[in-house]
């Protein structure tokens, strides 16, 4: 069991709900058809106009995004911001220090300004969720040498909610499918699913985008892709003629992925630009410093929240990745903990390992008895009990001679207290 990754968490965690405020900013929600050639892309559209209590449950995961932050209300605009001229928007994006194209349209600015005017204070949760979020995509994407400018994606994805999963089956901060998070190397399982953990799933992600981008050579296409499936990009590219530009086969690209590199491009701009628009970062609850630790040793949760004083909740937090509170063992598995807790959980490791073992993790059976009738008695056993069930005719004393018993063990296994016995009733032979 050894320390894995010190890192900084400027997250609050508490129960913020998505009923206590009215959300307009719906992220598009991938399929991630990512390798099948004929696949039709199935994304809820970017933008709706409807108040949280209003959206279905299971495609708006990303609003049980439980975090609580306090109003942002000190950025206030002095001059009116969403009304610049074209040519504000396009000079601060080519200022952007990006090796990806970001042009400008009018379907970009369309999007900018839904992200600073229609919906400033996500924004203003997302800036803070950043600062945690981005230098793990940093660290990852300068690995493989990427552009960092792919830091935006899990926002457009996942609104950096690393437990968001989408009506369609796709889930974590970059919302893989399991098949093509399998294909990449993330675990996912019953009680392990990888796509939740945000170091993994970066790792996954950096993977694909590499992938995609030695076949198309082309960084919007490789987003396009992200979002549609390569099948879907080939396609547009063969009715474009060949051409190989996002734009040129914009036209043949279904209608969510024409809306992808736009939002793309503009999630770059509201996150850079945002202090403009007179968006401040959230403020925070609280801080917390957190460290990681090691086991091959299967271990619940809850062993550990009510040994070392932590909430189940927080727990969750910061492991995501394990769906039903258990680490596995066998292998290899992270926990994340509250930094002053991890001597902690060393110094106590034994004892929380035992600590209602039997109930929490050790509860399930390697090896049961299968009932096995017999031809000749007509009974069966099971887990090393015989039952037979008595016929007319039969008394104990016969009972016992055919099992090779006595008729006061018969009584005692049965809690008889008399020799009558009914025909149809079931008797225990326990030997």
């Amino acid at each position: 069991m050894k320390k894995k990754l010190f890192i900084f968490i400027a997250l609050c965690c508490a129960g913020w709900t998505a009923a206590q405020e009215s959300l307009e900013l719906v992220p598009i929600q991938s399929t991630d058809s990512l390798i099948a050639e004929d696949t039709t892309a199935i994304v809820m559209p970017f933008y709706q106009s409807w108040s949280a209590t209003e959206l279905p449950e299971n495609e708006l995961s990303f609003l049980e995004w439980s975090l609580r932050w306090l109003d942002t209300t000190d950025c206030v605009a002095t001059h009116d911001t969403t009304s610049l001229p074209d040519s504000v928007y396009k000079a601060r994006l080519q200022a952007l220090p990006c090796v990806i194209e970001l042009p400008y349209n009018e379907s970009v600015r369309g999007f900018i300004l839904r992200y600073v005017k229609r919906s400033p204070k996500q924004v203003a949760r997302l800036m803070r969720m950043s600062e945690y979020y981005f230098p793990i995509f940093e660290e990852v994407l300068g690995r493989y040498q990427l552009p960092y400018e792919l830091k935006y994606v899990p926002i457009i994805e996942s609104a950096l909610n690393p437990m968001a999963r989408s009506h369609a089956g796709a889930a974590g901060l970059w919302q893989f499918m399991p098949a093509t998070a399998k294909l990449f190397g993330l675990e996912v399982n019953s009680l392990v699913d990888e796509r939740m953990d945000p170091i993994k799933s970066t790792e996954a992600a950096c993977r694909f985008l590499s992938s995609m981008y030695a076949i198309y050579h082309d960084w919007n296409l490789v987003i396009a892709a992200y979002n549609c499936g390569s099948g879907n990009v080939n396609k547009a590219i063969r009715r474009a003629g060949g051409k190989r530009d996002f734009w040129s086969i914009y036209p043949f690209l279904p209608r969510e992925t024409r809306n992808y590199v736009p939002i793309f491009i503009a999630a770059n701009y509201a996150m850079n630009y945002g202090q403009e628009h007179g968006i401040c970062k959230a403020p925070i609850e609280k801080t917390m410093l957190t460290d990681t630790i090691r086991t091959t040793q299967r271990l619940h949760l809850q062993q550990v929240s009510e040994n070392l004083g932590i909430e189940m909740e927080e727990l969750r937090r910061l492991n995501p990745q394990y769906s039903r509170d258990i680490l596995p063992g066998g292998s290899a598995y992270t926990l994340c903990l509250p930094a002053e807790k991890v001597g902690l959980f060393i110094d106590q490791q034994d004892s929380i390992m035992a600590y209602k073992a039997d109930s929490l993790i050790n509860n399930r059976r390697a090896e049961i008895d299968l009932a096995k009738v017999t031809s000749i008695t007509g009974a069966y056993r099971v887990n090393g009990v015989t039952y037979y069930t008595i016929k007319n005719g039969d008394s104990l004393s016969g009972i016992a001679k055919k099992f090779h018993c006595t008729v006061k063990q018969l009584k005692q296994w049965n809690g008889l207290k008399s020799d009558t016995i009914r025909a149809g009733k079931k008797l225990k032979i326990c030997k």
